[in-house]
């Protein structure tokens, strides 16, 4: 048995987690790759090969990768359980004006909750992941904190881990920037995995055609929905649209409607069919209120707490006040203007580089 102990990976058979493995071997834990089926994209009546997570082909990069290293290696089909949670939310999401973040709850509700399960029963003490992120013990929290990579940090998205799951995970490439990944793939004889390209997409809708994923998934969608009215920041109709599932806050491109300027999605009201455009200061917010919260580096949030927070993945982040509010809702008060934010989409909160928590945008 190894002094480290045993520690059940996370494997998609892309690079950063099949490095993570690598790495956690190396040091001496005892290692399990575990591989998660969760999506046949050719179920959604799609057009393009299955790819990313859930494509055969890494599939058996991971096996092989697990058998070259010489530890175990498990697939995992939950693709029933990640269909009813994450899809059905997805769709769901979009139906009630919203922008989801089906990754976030992935994580959340799937990925680590599957792993952890999967970890109790090969009597594993520890998961891993190949996430930009750290985290360690202060006190009687566990904490995660920003990946020193700062452009791949992904602290972002796992706002929503709770205590129990922080204390059995690991992240092994948390310290380490992108290119000295791919240094350490190359070095070890694995160039072809030192060259493999990342995947932005959402696992279930790799073309990128969200809408088209909703027509498919819901029958007759598109003749409910389409019709709508645009309207003006005053109420004034201005064009049709196609239905309003189909456009998200901050929108600018594929709007048809002319105008003798640019014109943004600035809300979303799906009882009414309605999408209300305005100009790019319409777009400005100092406000924004966050709905089923998730604090991470502290037991309870203080009263008032100065904040960095973020609305999108890739925002750099704005200065800001958090506090919770009487219905559990957290309010941020930006000290600046912030653009396009979208209901559904996450709000997260640092304090220097760690994570204080996060939630959802409210309407």
């Amino acid at each position: 048995m190894s002094s480290k102990g045993k520690v059940l990976v996370a494997m998609s058979g892309g690079i950063d987690s099949s490095v993570a493995a690598m790495l956690l071997h190396e040091e001496g834990y005892e290692v399990i790759g575990l591989t998660m089926k969760t999506w046949d994209y050719a179920s959604s009546g799609g057009t393009r090969k299955t790819t990313g997570c859930c494509s055969l082909d890494d599939i058996n990069d991971a096996r092989i990768l697990a058998v070259n290293m010489g530890f175990h290696h498990i697939i995992l089909d939950i693709r029933e359980e990640f269909g009813d949670s994450i899809i059905d939310n997805f769709v769901d999401e979009y139906l009630a004006g919203r922008t989801p973040n089906p990754c976030v709850l992935c994580n959340t509700h799937i990925k680590w909750d599957a792993l952890l399960r999967r970890a109790d029963q090969l009597g594993c003490e520890f998961i891993a992941t190949g996430h930009y992120a750290q985290v360690r013990q202060e006190n009687d929290r566990y904490v995660i904190s920003k990946g020193k990579d700062e452009n791949k940090d992904q602290s972002y998205v796992l706002w929503g881990l709770t205590q129990s799951a922080l204390a059995r995970t690991l992240f092994p490439l948390g310290g380490f920037s992108k290119p000295a990944i791919r240094k350490m793939a190359f070095d070890r004889g694995y160039e072809d995995l030192s060259k493999k390209g990342e995947s932005f997409e959402i696992c279930f809708v790799p073309d990128n055609d969200y809408r088209g994923f909703l027509k498919r998934r819901v029958e007759g969608l598109e003749e409910r929905v389409k019709g709508g009215n645009f309207v003006d920041m005053e109420g004034n109709v201005i064009g049709t649209h196609q239905g309003y599932p189909f456009y998200t806050v901050g929108q600018r491109r594929g709007l048809e409607v002319a105008y003798g300027d640019p014109r943004y999605v600035i809300k979303i009201d799906p009882k009414e069919n309605i999408v209300v455009l305005g100009t790019k200061e319409d777009l400005n917010k100092k406000e924004v209120f966050v709905r089923d919260p998730n604090i991470i580096k502290y037991d309870h949030l203080p009263e008032q707490m100065e904040a960095l927070s973020k609305i999108r993945y890739k925002d750099k982040g704005k200065n800001s006040s958090i506090a919770k509010l009487a219905d559990g809702r957290i309010k941020i008060e930006f000290y600046e203007d912030v653009q396009g934010v979208a209901p559904g989409q996450s709000a997260v909160f640092y304090d220097g580089n760690d994570l204080i928590g996060g939630g959802f945008i409210d309407n």
